[in-house]
């Protein structure tokens, strides 16, 4: 057995998706990292091993625009481009490269923490035994974050902490219990199946549960078309310790798989001859457990009230979803949801231990109440949780700040290395003194002023209501739609939706009712006016009217999506509140004259926000079919010197990918994304000059770090191929000196 000490800026405990993001975070702010994961393999309940689907703010496509940009996006970007099936393993290996590329981690896998070494609120160092190599490693740091799930090190340093569900009268939450107590959300194992092409019998083992005999078949959905997630309800242990009582639940859990299995292949009641039983997981993949106590306990009213912390790093869109202790066994449904108008943020004050000063926490262990955790806990939503963990953690410690005096005293620098990270935050504009395009002037050869989409594809009947979001920059004055009519009035309402991350009516602006006789393919003049304080998104409503069908396109107005009217099937009466509205048409739209707006400017590449919010905020170019190498050109008053440039693309963060296990969408690389572009610089007077030339891009950020810093009073981006978008689109331009 060998004894070994490791030093580094950052040890990062956990290899699940938080840890993954708070690690790289933490490199990329230039902190030396120790990630240390006590699994063969990355990914927590992601991985190959458990196999749960990736979810996040984008709740299946219940709330717009708010897929995960940062790291988690980069993740998701990725798997879509080199593993569009889903496929587990080469999800295990996306994550490994990820960490593999950056220099400064040192990844340490098998190792399992089991001792720390703590006193006066401080935590001093790690230790882990590597099984197989039997080794015994001592981390040693000044700064720690505990990303594994259960908690461990936290416990064992003295952090204080929750378990099971606070009182009601704590924080006055509806969804808390009148009396606290112990319960927690259980554990899940999940199973795949495929056709074996011939029939396959199966023979229960011993301990298969006789499901006959639990409330599982006329509670649950169970069928042959289902694998994996689809059976997340297959959960148990909420009533038990799911740490101490773990391999109990690991037993339970599977000898209920077999049942079920046992009751698909040999009950006759379903067409399953064929099928066998390809995976079941070995590993209980934990909901919940330990939630450390930070500055700030997030609760149900700052998500469901959507607070706009003045600390805020992170967003969450996924529903408060909370399960029945029983789990599998229980009598109710296997889950219950409330969702927020929109996504909510989470503060930096919730990421931190407010009794050890130098602990972090990322994942589903940060500081929220039962009911709030019931949100945060999802996947995507701790790894961008981890991400603003490690970039804290990191320019804390550059700084030589705790993490309060970060939160309270210096939250700028944490702003500026959010912002210059592209990570998932919601409100915070780039106007970090570093980034020398905040003082330069841009320009464009072509600029989206005056949108007109003219060209049908076909035609949707107003059936039932159809909303629309249209961005507003800086006013609205009519639109016109393109319909076809029996004859009839077409009733048209325009709503604001209050907050910028919101795409639901909250505020009726006004209304008109407009007679339009029989024909096809009229322009239907819709007077409605809107003077907004600032640049903001409308949500127009077009009423029933079964006489009246308007036009699609096939190029639809960039920031715009469409919905339909709801309505909640039987099954869905048992939430508090569900969604009214669904999307409809991705990826197209109706054909729509909107008149002169400034949503698509060049100025919005110019600091601001780096994702939808209150308006698209990003610059598109007319029509490639007549300017066919549309560019954005930055110009100084005075030579600045460049280091490095990063550009932010469009990676349209309406589309869901969370094709892991899952679903995949219709194209590898995402076609809003420019493929070719290239960077020129140049004194004035002088001839342009290549720094940079990119090819088949698939990623959303590109960060160029020149060679040789240089001199410039201009940078051009010309944009040379899109995966498939008629227009070049471009969020945002940085410059930096270094």
């Amino acid at each position: 057995m060998q004894q070994l000490e490791v030093r580094n800026d950052l040890t990062v405990v956990g290899g699940g998706l938080a840890g993954i993001c708070a690690a790289i975070g933490a490199a990329r702010q230039g902190s030396t990292v120790a990630l240390v994961q006590n699994r063969p393999v990355l990914g927590g309940n992601s991985s190959s091993e458990v196999r749960v689907w990736v979810c996040g703010a984008t709740a299946h496509g219940a709330q717009s625009f708010a897929r995960e940009t940062g790291i988690m996006g980069e993740l998701f970007v990725e798997n879509q481009y080199q593993n569009p099936l889903g496929n587990p393993y080469y999800w295990d290996l996306v994550l490994l490269e990820a960490v593999r590329a950056e220099p400064l981690i040192t990844l340490y896998l098998n190792t399992d923490v089991r001792a720390v070494d703590a006193a006066d609120g401080e935590l001093g160092s790690v230790t882990g035994w590597q099984m197989g190599s039997e080794k015994e490693i001592r981390f040693v740091s000044p700064v720690f974050v505990d990303c594994s799930g259960d908690g461990l090190v936290g416990l064992l340093a003295g952090a204080e902490y929750r378990t099971g569900r606070e009182p009601r009268s704590e924080y006055g939450e509806s969804w808390a219990p009148e009396v606290p107590d112990s319960n927690t959300l259980g554990s899940t194992i999940l199973f795949y199946t495929k056709d074996a092409g011939e029939p396959v019998r199966f023979v229960a083992p011993s301990v298969a549960k006789d499901v006959t005999e639990t409330a599982i078949p006329d509670r649950r959905v169970i069928r042959t078309d289902l694998n994996g997630c689809a059976y997340w309800w297959i959960e148990w242990g909420g009533e038990l310790d799911v740490v101490d009582d773990n391999e109990a639940i690991r037993d339970e859990l599977q000898a209920v798989v077999y049942g079920i299995w046992d009751h698909i292949k040999n009950s006759g009641r379903f067409d399953a001859d064929n099928l066998t039983l390809e995976w079941i997981g070995s590993v209980p993949g934990k909901r919940e457990y330990r939630r450390f106590v930070g500055d700030h306990v997030l609760t149900q009213h700052d998500v469901l009230d959507q607070t706009e912390f003045a600390d805020r790093v992170a967003f969450g869109g996924w529903s408060i979803d909370l399960h029945p202790p029983g789990g599998v066994y229980a009598a109710e449904r296997g889950s219950k949801h409330w969702f927020s108008d929109g996504v909510y943020h989470i503060p930096l004050r919730s990421l931190y231990s407010h009794n050890v000063h130098n602990l972090w926490m990322a994942g589903r262990n940060i500081s929220a109440s039962h009911v709030a955790f019931g949100t945060t806990r999802v996947m995507a939503t701790c790894a961008v949780i981890g991400e603003a963990a490690g970039i804290g953690a990191a320019a804390a410690l550059r700084n030589g700040l705790t993490p309060r005096e970060l939160a309270h005293d210096r939250f700028d620098l944490m702003k500026y290395a959010l912002t210059r990270a592209d990570a998932s935050v919601l409100g915070l504009t780039d106007d970090d003194p570093a980034n020398l395009a905040l003082t330069a002037t841009v320009t464009a050869s072509s600029t989206l002023t005056r949108p007109a989409f003219e060209v049908s594809a076909g035609t949707f009947p107003l059936t039932a209501d159809l909303g629309m979001i249209i961005p507003v920059d800086p006013s609205l004055n009519g639109f016109e739609l393109l319909v076809d009519s029996t004859g009839g009035s077409l009733t048209v309402e325009l709503h604001d939706p209050v907050k910028p991350q919101n795409y639901l009516p909250a505020a009726l602006i006004g209304s008109c009712t407009i007679d339009i006789p029989a024909g096809e393919k009229r322009w239907v003049r819709i007077p409605l006016s809107w003077y907004p304080a600032e640049p903001s998104n409308a949500f127009v409503v077009l009423r029933q009217s079964p006489g009246i069908a308007v036009h699609t396109t096939a190029t639809p107005l960039p920031g715009a999506i469409h919905f339909t009217r709801r309505e909640p099937s039987p099954d869905e009466q048992w939430t508090e509140q569900f969604r009214s509205w669904k999307h409809i048409l991705p990826r197209t739209g109706l054909c729509l004259r909107l008149g002169e707006t400034a949503a698509y400017a060049p100025a919005k590449v110019l600091g601001g926000h780096a994702r939808p919010y209150g308006g698209p905020n990003l610059w598109s170019s007319e029509d490639l079919a007549w300017d066919a190498a549309p560019w954005l050109h930055l110009t100084w008053a005075e030579p600045v010197t460049l280091s490095e440039i990063v550009v932010v693309l469009d990676a349209d963060v309406q589309e869901d990918l969370i094709n892991l296990h899952h679903h995949r969408t219709p194209f590898e690389a995402l076609p809003t994304l420019l493929a070719d572009y290239v960077l020129e610089t140049r004194t004035a007077g002088t001839d342009w000059t290549p720094v940079a030339e990119v090819k088949d891009n698939h990623h959303r950020t590109q960060r160029h770090v020149l060679p040789t810093p240089i001199e410039a009073t201009d940078l051009r981006l010309t944009a040379c191929r899109t995966h498939g978008n008629s227009r070049a689109h471009v969020v945002s331009i940085r410059a930096y000196r270094s």
